[in-house]
């Protein structure tokens, strides 16, 4: 044990003290998403009201076509599957071991992938806060269905997922926002072509997960994207800037 734990040290591009740091950093900012949750359930009527409002500008624009999604998805036990999982996994896993991965492989661009994704999700935060918005499942009415809590053994009614996620988080999708953020990265450090294609073409597979499991409007995914292209031009100008300036 104490030789891997050797060896582990050897490899840290800064010691343990440094990447104990960027633990902490993750955990304030899970503090601070359980503010915006506490804030955005606090404000059930207007969560359904906006969501109305995306869903009647969505018909406006005769481009509701999410249930007719979610109808080709629920057809098929492998979509369901391979959907629900994307929807668990892509926001938190798969974002927490891309960045570890960077941190050991590609330490020289942790920095600026952590700190897109921060800053990304502090305005996705500040959104939700602003605009709580009831996501799609919660509208039967309108052809919706909750496709989690129908097919799948862990929905949102579950245990500590009940307990952490925010329910009436649909405006922005971070999920979408977060796949545009990992997908750059990844496709910009990977060598391989097909490793560059299969991650350029994650953002349009998590937008089609989140909206066909009912989790998200495809004004949520736009609004993500478009946060994620924003914060990322902007960091850039930050860096660029103190470059010119050091």
């Amino acid at each position: 044990m104490s030789t891997a734990v050797a060896q582990l040290s050897r490899r840290l591009p800064r010691g343990w003290a440094h990447l104990a740091f960027q633990f902490v950093i993750w955990m304030g900012f899970y503090v601070v998403y359980q503010v915006a949750r506490g804030a955005a359930d606090r404000s059930v009527a207007a969560a359904f009201h906006n969501g109305e409002w995306v869903l009647q500008k969505e018909q406006q624009l005769g481009a509701l076509f999410e249930p007719a999604v979610q109808r080709v998805v629920d057809t098929s036990s492998i979509l369901v599957t391979l959907t629900s999982y994307t929807y668990w996994l892509s926001q938190f896993a798969v974002v927490g071991l891309t960045l570890l991965w960077v941190y050991f492989r590609h330490h020289d661009r942790f920095a600026g992938f952590r700190n897109w994704i921060i800053v990304a999700n502090l305005v996705g935060l500040v959104g939700y806060v602003l605009v709580p918005t009831a996501p799609p499942r919660m509208f039967p009415e309108w052809g919706f269905v909750d496709t989690l809590a129908q097919f799948s053994s862990v929905n949102h009614s579950s245990g500590l997922i009940a307990f952490a996620a925010n329910p009436y988080a649909a405006m922005p999708s971070l999920h979408a926002m977060d796949a545009v953020i990992v997908a750059t990265v990844m496709a910009g450090l990977c060598r391989t072509r097909w490793a560059k294609a299969l991650w350029l073409a994650w953002p349009a597979w998590v937008a089609f997960a989140v909206i066909s499991t009912g989790n998200h409007y495809w004004l949520d995914v736009v609004a993500g994207i478009l946060i994620a292209i924003a914060t990322g031009l902007a960091l850039r100008r930050v860096r660029t800037a103190r470059l010119r300036h050091a």
